[in-house]
């Protein structure tokens, strides 16, 4: 075994006996692998305290790479020169890739329009709850833009990209599909699977600029009653109760709670009053709004 020392405000007293090497009294010893052996490889005698001291930093700080390892180093008195220390470090395996964030394309801001008729545009958003056991949950939610009618509330513990194109080809099977799908940049909207969905099946994504929930707000709205009047209001021990009052709510929102922004009238009657075929002039128009409103969805 091998001590190693660290730079720390903190100082302890090391018991020492034959097996240890010590370097500074006044500093914290860590305790690591025998560095005669790394891997498959067999390190040099005058390597061994380089191994050491990289194994050790590597434990304080696993993000470091070589260069911030390598100043501080320096910053503690080691003079190895910087090629030396390197070959040590890909002997150790160190400098394995890290996986890093896929970056997003540039969302352009879209106004957020109104439509003038059900199934042009749908928002949809993901919830996050947990049950009185501590277990978590998720609710996939989908509403039309033009009644703020809830067409889908979605429970389970786990929904990928395969479980949503699954629901909502469901959805569009008794619905009709809409034109343009607006939401967020969550991993499931982002995906090949839901971007190749949408594209099998000609619909328009439109995404918000990440961080700008308030661009679709007409979903964030609809989270907020559904978690102020069902998640928040009950206990739930399971997930089929969670499902059940979903769909007692849904239909209560839908038919009968009035909507301040509806003239205070329910989505479902609110589409049977006002509601009203589009002239073709009026088509024409919103057609070439839309080509311009969208074009960020496609690329």
């Amino acid at each position: 075994m091998f001590l190693s020392a660290v730079d720390t405000p903190i100082f302890r007293t090391v018991s020492l006996n034959n097996k240890f090497t010590v370097y500074d009294t006044k500093k914290v010893y860590i305790q690591v692998q025998d560095p005669g052996v790394v891997g498959q490889f067999k390190v040099k005698s005058a390597d061994k305290l380089i191994v050491a001291c990289l194994e050790a930093l590597a434990e304080r700080y696993p993000t470091y790479g070589f260069k911030k390892m390598f100043h501080l180093l320096r910053a503690d008195g080691k003079s190895w020169n910087h090629k030396r220390v390197y070959r040590v470090y890909v002997m150790m395996g160190l400098n394995i890739r890290r996986r890093r964030k896929r970056r997003l394309p540039a969302r352009v801001k879209t106004p957020h329009i109104i439509p003038i008729r059900s199934n042009i545009t749908w928002s949809m958003d993901f919830m996050h709850d947990s049950l009185i056991t501590g277990r978590s949950y998720r609710t996939f939610n989908v509403i039309d833009d033009h009644n703020r009618e809830a067409l889908m509330i979605t429970v389970d513990t786990s929904l990928s990209s395969r479980r949503i194109t699954r629901e909502l080809d469901k959805l569009i099977d008794w619905r009709g599909k809409p034109e343009v799908i607006r939401c967020d940049n969550g991993p499931e909207f982002t995906s090949a699977v839901f971007e190749a969905w949408s594209r099998k099946n000609k619909i328009k994504l439109c995404f918000i600029q990440p961080g700008k929930p308030t661009q679709n707000s007409l979903i964030e709205r609809f989270n907020g009653n559904y978690r102020r009047e069902v998640l928040s209001a009950h206990l739930f021990t399971d997930l089929d109760q969670v499902r059940e009052q979903a769909q007692r709510w849904m239909w209560d929102y839908n038919h009968i709670r009035p909507h301040q922004s509806l003239d205070n009238l329910p989505p479902v009657k609110f589409s049977q009053q006002r509601s009203y075929p589009c002239p073709p002039s009026l088509n024409i128009d919103l057609e070439l709004l839309e080509e311009t409103i969208f074009t960020n969805a496609s690329g």
